[in-house]
């Protein structure tokens, strides 16, 4: 039977006199991939952060795996793996030298096999002598989330996974999410890119105004939308669509 991940209830947070996060719940379960959904600003890397323990909320409650973020977090430090918006690979190393240091940083036990070993997982051990630097925009994406798996997470957070890569790279990117999820990790990611989410994620949630205003599968979610008119075929509404109608509809536009 699956269990909790993430279970996150009345999350709020304000910066001065802004609310980013007003009352926000969900509730992820093990093995799934959650994508939560947002326009600039809509508080998608501030979630994040509280979560990864590295942001303090006003108020509501966080846990992961079982352990309370405010309470516990060296316990839930080591049960997470934060990989943000800008790589976090050192261009001057090689992959495979990347990939030891940080496996040493954290007091990993054979650090060379781990990393050869991750390495293949991850298909870079062609390039694994080859300066980080030299990688593409794919291979870069790929050695960073290599890296955040280091210690063997068993939860994820991606944020913007794919910003700044062009269409061939995300690609690249996305199959490795769904292995990460195949394998047993819980992903959680926050994008802009709506086909993204539509590819990958078993649950989608959709931050606006400070709230979760919407959260469920893609089905889910499209039973939310206009019927489409029928003409010759009944046309299916795509969730960039479905995103713009629902947030337009809070708004009262």
């Amino acid at each position: 039977m699956a269990m909790n991940a993430i279970k996150v209830s009345g999350l709020c947070k304000s910066f001065g006199s802004q609310t980013v996060l007003n009352g926000v719940s969900f509730t992820v379960m093990q093995g799934e991939i959650f994508a939560l959904l947002g326009s600039n600003g809509a508080g998608k890397t501030t979630t994040i952060k509280i979560l990864a323990a590295l942001l303090s909320a006003d108020g509501g409650s966080v846990e992961i795996c079982g352990f309370d973020v405010a309470k516990q977090s060296n316990k839930v430090r080591k049960v997470i793996s934060l990989t943000g918006q800008f790589a976090a690979v050192d261009d001057i190393l090689t992959g495979r030298e990347n990939l030891v240091l940080i496996a040493k940083l954290r007091g990993v036990s054979n650090p060379a096999g781990v990393a050869d070993s991750l390495l293949d997982r991850f298909g870079l051990t062609d390039a694994s002598n080859k300066r980080a630097g030299a990688y593409s925009g794919g291979m870069t994406r790929r050695l960073d989330i290599a890296m955040s798996m280091l210690g063997n997470p068993k939860v994820v957070f991606l944020d913007e996974p794919t910003s700044g890569l062009d269409p061939e790279a995300r690609l690249e990117v996305w199959k490795t999410v769904k292995e990460l999820a195949g394998s047993g990790v819980t992903v959680l990611l926050t994008t802009q890119h709506l086909e993204e989410a539509e590819q990958l994620a078993d649950k989608i949630a959709i931050l606006h105004g400070g709230k979760i205003i919407v959260n469920g599968t893609l089905d889910e979610l499209k039973k939310l939308f206009p019927p489409a008119k029928k003409e010759y075929i009944e046309k299916q509404p795509t969730l960039e669509e479905i995103f713009l109608a629902i947030t337009a509809k809070k708004e009262g536009k």
